[in-house]
């Protein structure tokens, strides 16, 4: 319930402001971007440093505290919005994406702690299905909210949202208090991080894969930023037709979420990533070139059934390739190579888009994802299951 209620307060947050912010700056690209960077840097700059914490931390307050000043925030920021300072809004999206970072590891401790072992699998896949969902209804709902109330409202709605999910989350029954060993005491967040980049680096399958997603980053950095100005200059579409897009994209989540399973069966993880990244290369050329409705529809949903097949391989990648004790650690450290580079990109793209056509910029982001495919090609005859060794975490 509480994600549920988080998820559409994300939805109309910033649904309502990219349409709020392109209508201020009659669709500057530079604007546009900025919102992804504000969204989407702060997964880069403190996921490695929040999972730490949130290892050390309570889960349960961790996640009450995140949801209470997020909403008190909402407060500074409409305040703001009444003196005209339009460009607060920026700041909402950075504020409540910096808190997720440490709000969304403890998530996964309580969903650890409360699920049983082997219904984990089953309720990963419900949480995914309810992202798919969202990906269908929340464009939707940010719109209906923005054009009927206005971004006062629109910011409101996240502020309400998350102090409803800080109240659902009290229901919760509290953490026990634990009290760390000698060894635990000893140990240092600065040591514990160092630890898990050594590991990271004697591994050459997790070496491979930080190159991977370092390039898959970089594609999905234009792409994230761009997408409306495919809209609008390339469909000749209103903005507004932006959540159609993402809404096929969310239906193909869905379906792509039912057939993974049969083919993760059949075909290795690495494999199946790299076929993942080869479909996102032509979707990309696709979308980027494509002046049709009906074949960028039809590419999206494409694109939108491979995503579960990206999500799955990675994760079994990781699972298989980690020791338990470093899995949090492994996954601080890929999450942000990939959302470092995206934001980058985030932040070019804008630029690239004063000075470049939007075909030329798509073709820059396939070869980019292409390179990712490339990549993976040496881990093909290698063994997921082959971790380093372990001394290095002494």
């Amino acid at each position: 319930m509480s994600n549920i209620l988080l998820q559409i307060g994300i939805w109309v947050r910033n649904f309502s402001i990219l349409l709020y912010v392109t209508d201020k700056t009659n669709n500057d690209p530079i604007a546009v971007s900025l919102i992804s960077v504000a969204e989407f840097s702060p997964i880069f700059l403190f996921a490695f440093i929040g999972g730490t914490f949130a290892d050390r931390w309570r889960p349960r307050r961790t996640m009450i505290w995140c949801d209470f000043l997020s909403a008190a925030a909402v407060g500074v920021v409409l305040l703001a919005l009444v003196y005209e300072s339009w460009a607060a809004v920026y700041f909402a999206t950075f504020l409540s994406a910096t808190l997720s970072q440490f709000s969304a590891p403890s998530s996964m401790k309580l969903f650890k702690r409360y699920v049983p072992q082997e219904q984990l699998q089953s309720a990963m896949g419900i949480f995914q299905t309810l992202m798919a969902l969202f990906m269908i209804a929340g464009p939707s709902i940010g719109t209906i909210v923005f054009q009927n109330f206005g971004i006062h409202v629109s910011i409101a709605v996240m502020g309400v949202a998350s102090l409803l999910s800080a109240l659902v989350l009290i229901r919760i029954p509290r953490d026990e208090a634990v009290t760390p060993s000698a060894d635990a005491k000893q140990t240092t967040v600065l040591t514990e991080m160092m630890a898990g980049l050594r590991y990271v680096w004697k591994s050459r399958v997790l070496r491979t894969m930080c190159i991977t997603f370092l390039l898959a980053g970089l594609s999905g950095g234009i792409g994230q930023t761009m997408g409306i100005f495919v809209v609008t200059e390339r469909l000749g579409q209103p903005k507004e037709f932006l959540q159609y897009v993402l809404m096929i994209s969310g239906i193909g989540m869905l379906i792509g979420g039912a057939g993974v399973a049969v083919l993760s069966k059949k075909m290795a993880p690495v494999k199946m990533l790299a076929l993942a990244l080869a479909v996102c290369t032509v979707g990309t050329i696709g979308v980027g070139y494509s002046t049709n409705v009906p074949v960028t529809l039809t590419l999206q949903l494409f694109m939108g059934m491979i995503f579960p097949m990206i999500h799955i391989s990675i994760n079994t990648i990781m699972l298989k390739s980690s020791e338990a004790a470093f899995i949090g650690r492994v996954s601080g450290i890929m999450g942000p190579m990939y959302m470092g580079a995206m934001v980058l990109m985030m932040a070019v793209a804008g630029p690239l888009k004063t000075v470049m056509p939007l075909t030329v910029i798509y073709t820059i982001s396939a070869v980019f994802m292409l390179a990712g495919t490339i990549s993976l090609l040496p881990l093909f005859k290698q063994q997921p299951s082959e971790r380093p060794d372990t001394s290095l975490s002494a």
